[in-house]
C-alpha cells in the first residue's frame, strides 16, 4: 500500500511541474492559434541559465526563477513583436515552421556557448527527502511542485481577476467581439505570448534540478508538452492540468510496477485511446463546420 501511495504522490508532484510547463504552450495556442514549438527550447535555455547562475553565485536554482521569469517575459514580448507577429492570421502550420526555426537557433547558440554535454543543478537538498509515515518525498520535487502551483495560481489570478486577463480570454473566445469593445489584438497577442514564455522561467529552473539536460533536450520536452496539450485539448488550461497529471501518474506507476523505459510509451498509448473516442481531447471543443 505504501508503494502505491508513494507512486501516486510522486506522480502528483511531477504532474504539477508538467502542468506549469504545458500551461504556456496551451495559452499561446488558445489565444493566437500558434503552436509554439520553441517552448521546449525556452525551457532548456532557462535551465542552462539557471545552472550557470547556480554554479557562479550559488543561488538556489528554483529561487533563480525570480530572475528568469521576467527575463523570459521580456524575451517573449520582443520575439512576438519582431518575429511572430509577421505570421499573424496565417495557418498554424506556418507557426510550426517559424517556431521550430527559433528552437533550432536557440539550440545552436547553446551548443556554441555551452557545449553539447549533460548538466544538472544539484543544490544542497538535492538528495534529501521529507518522510511522512512510510512515504518519502524528495525535497527537490516538493519544492518544484510548490513553485509550479504558486505560478499556476498567479496565472489563474491574472487571467480571471485583471483587465489584461479578461482581454486575453475575450480575444481567445471571440476576437472580433473583443476588437469591437476596444481590445487591441496586437497588444493582447504580445501579452499572451509573453506570459506563455514567462512560464518557462519557472519551468526551466525547476527542470535544471529535476532532470539532466543538454541543448538538444528540447526535442524530448516539446514532445511531452505537445502530448499533454493534445490529450487535454488544445487551448484548454484545465485540459493541460489533467493531461499533465495523467503523464505524471503514467510515468511513476509504470516505473514502480513495470519499467521506467515504458513510462512515456504508456502515456502516448493513453493519448491514442482517448483520441480514438474524443478527437478534440478531454477538454477541447469540437469545431462545427456548417454545410453550405
Amino acid at each position: 500500500m505504501n508503494q502505491l501511495i508513494q507512486a501516486l504522490t510522486l506522480g502528483l508532484l511531477i504532474g504539477g511541474v508538467y502542468a506549469l510547463m504545458a500551461s504556456g504552450l496551451t495559452l499561446v495556442f488558445g489565444v493566437l492559434k500558434i503552436i509554439n514549438i520553441a517552448q521546449g527550447a525556452f525551457l532548456i535555455l532557462v535551465a542552462m541559465l539557471t545552472w550557470w547562475l547556480w554554479r557562479v553565485t550559488g543561488i538556489d536554482p528554483i529561487l533563480a526563477s525570480v530572475l528568469t521569469t521576467p527575463l523570459m517575459f521580456g524575451v517573449g514580448w520582443v520575439l512576438y513583436r519582431l518575429v511572430v507577429s509577421r505570421i499573424s492570421g496565417q495557418s498554424p502550420s506556418m507557426s510550426v515552421l517559424l517556431t521550430f526555426g527559433i528552437a533550432l537557433v536557440v539550440e545552436g547558440v547553446l551548443n556554441v556557448v555551452a557545449g553539447n554535454r549533460f548538466r544538472s543543478a544539484t543544490p544542497s537538498y538535492f538528495e534529501e527527502s521529507f518522510r511522512i509515515g512510510g512515504v518519502s518525498l524528495p525535497k527537490s520535487q516538493v519544492y518544484g511542485f510548490l513553485a509550479a502551483v504558486a505560478v499556476l495560481a498567479a496565472l489563474y489570478v491574472v487571467l480571471t481577476r485583471t483587465w489584461a486577463g479578461r482581454a486575453i480570454r475575450a480575444t481567445a473566445q471571440n476576437p472580433s467581439g473583443a476588437a469591437l469593445v476596444g481590445v487591441s489584438a496586437v497588444s493582447t497577442a504580445a501579452l499572451a505570448f509573453a506570459l506563455g514564455s514567462a512560464t518557462t522561467g519557472v519551468g526551466g529552473s525547476i527542470l535544471s534540478v529535476l532532470y539532466p539536460f543538454y541543448p538538444a533536450s528540447h526535442y524530448d520536452w516539446i514532445s511531452r508538452l505537445l502530448g499533454i496539450v493534445v490529450l487535454g485539448g488544445l487551448g484548454s488550461l484545465p485540459g493541460a492540468l489533467v493531461g499533465a497529471l495523467i503523464l505524471g501518474m503514467a510515468e511513476t506507476l509504470t516505473a514502480t510496477y513495470g519499467s521506467l523505459r515504458w513510462s512515456t510509451l504508456v502515456f502516448y498509448l493513453v493519448i491514442m485511446v482517448v483520441l480514438l473516442f474524443r478527437s478534440q481531447g478531454l477538454f477541447g471543443t469540437r469545431l462545427r463546420e456548417d454545410a453550405v
